[in-house]
């Protein structure tokens, strides 16, 4: 409901003789999420109400936050038109434009299975996008890649290029994105998506295969759920998967187009060998995971092109090569492939240098870098911040901090109860995970970080 400059948030509960804490979330995340994701709402005062039909009618004021999303108010429904007269009454703010306010654009940032599930039918990823400068370059990316995957079937080249970004950038969703135009589009080139996530690919091909059912039904089509996972499972891969098949064939792939996920993360060496001893009865293989799949891919007498999808300073597991031994198989064994880098790559935290980049044939496209995180939608500029903090590049921190606090939140601490307490005190609506209960209960649970 707009009231002059307010948007009311309503949630009924008909029959409700208690305000519970799940009802509160509810009306908070909506408030919260009009906010966030949708255009006219970014800068008005959002004021969630809850109304349970049967309880006692608890008159309260509004409270704003920093934010100018306010406390929830509750009633039973008897002091509705009152309140909302007198909080649109008190709250100073400019009249909203009504048919503008429902016109405007929601665009809320998809999960990774939803983004998929649109991919996969045919999307495109501005469509699933925010459409603000937070998603700008995701489609510029995608683009330039498109631009050297044309150039390398046109000419016959192999190519490789790797994709960099903040975290939360959306760089699996660009390799999705990749991958799916050309499975969907032009099956002769044939294009599959590999992670080494396994509990993701499963989740993806789960998702996509019930979409696609689901789809069909609705068009009174019928699909068999077992076949939609069959082409599911040609498009989503595990990347050990592909790594054994390979493995057990000197041919060449099917795939033209192959996009690595997590590429930081491929096994060195002496991780491969150890496992190709323990698991496959292969005594001395003396191939990084790097080494190896280039290698595959080399095996195509055309053309190829590999997309690694980079995070730095990622390698978290042991045996995890970084992003350095691609560089040095490519150097190895692999100087006749044509290597497309962004101009972040040179940068400390990939751990590259510039004597090993010129050993190999370097093209440097500044699109190949997605520099804005589609996760922290409300800056730019928070993972540069981040960066220039844990670099302790303390004028460069300053600087951004500058930029970052004017609409985003941040606290510094070496305190880890402290940041428990801040989050505890301004955790809204889905944000906390305190018990289900009654309004007021304690929390004791652990936070959601």
């Amino acid at each position: 409901m707009l009231s002059r400059g307010v948007v009311f948030v309503l949630e009924f509960k008909i029959g409700a003789d208690r305000f519970e804490g799940h009802a509160i979330d509810q009306v908070t995340d909506y408030a919260l999420d009009l906010k966030n994701f949708h255009e006219k709402s970014h800068n008005a005062t959002l004021v969630p109400v809850l109304i349970c039909s049967n309880a006692i009618d608890e008159r309260s004021t509004v409270t704003l936050r920093r934010n100018n999303v306010s406390e929830v108010l509750l009633t039973n429904g008897d002091s509705l038109g009152s309140t909302i007269a007198e909080v649109a009454e008190s709250v100073a703010a400019p009249t909203i434009d009504s048919k503008a306010w429902v016109d405007s654009a929601y665009r809320p940032t998809p999960t990774i299975v939803e983004a998929a599930q649109l991919l996969y039918g045919g999307h495109s990823v501005e469509e699933i996008s925010r459409s603000d400068s937070g998603a700008t370059n995701l489609s510029t990316t995608p683009r330039a890649v498109q631009e050297i995957i044309a150039h390398s079937r046109k000419h016959g080249r192999k190519s490789i290029c790797f994709l960099t970004g903040v975290p939360g950038a959306g760089k699996t969703l660009a390799g999705l994105n990749l991958a799916s135009f050309h499975y969907r589009d032009n099956n002769s080139e044939n294009a599959v998506f590999l992670s080494g996530n396994g509990p993701l690919v499963e989740v993806l091909r789960e998702a996509l295969a019930r979409n696609e059912v689901q789809n069909f039904r609705l068009k009174k089509q019928s699909l068999k759920k077992a076949e939609s996972l069959s082409r599911a499972k040609t498009f989503i891969q595990n990347i050990h998967h592909f790594r054994d098949d390979a493995l057990s064939s000197n041919l060449a792939p099917a795939e033209h187009v192959v996009v690595f996920d997590e590429a930081q993360r491929a096994w060195t060496v002496q991780q491969l060998a150890s496992f190709m001893k323990r698991k496959k009865g292969i005594e001395g293989f003396s191939l990084s995971e790097p080494e190896f799949l280039v290698g595959v891919m080399d095996r195509r007498t055309d053309w190829a092109t590999i997309v690694c999808l980079i995070g730095g300073g990622q390698e978290i597991n042991t045996g995890e090569a970084g992003i350095r031994e691609w560089f040095e198989s490519l150097k190895k064994s692999f100087r006749h492939w044509d290597v497309y880098i962004s101009d972040k790559l040179e940068q400390g935290e990939y751990s590259l240098d510039k004597d090993l980049l010129s050993e190999v044939s370097i093209t440097v496209n500044r699109d190949l870098h997605l520099s804005v995180s589609l996760r922290s939608f409300r800056s730019e500029n928070v993972a540069a911040f981040v960066k220039s903090l844990l670099d302790c590049d303390t004028a460069e921190a300053s600087r951004l901090s500058l930029l970052v606090q004017r609409s985003f939140p941040i606290f510094v601490t070496r305190n880890l109860e402290a940041a428990k307490n801040w989050l505890r005190l301004h955790a809204r609506g889905s944000e906390t995970l305190r018990p289900r209960g009654l309004v007021g209960r304690p929390s004791t649970k652990g936070l959601r970080h």
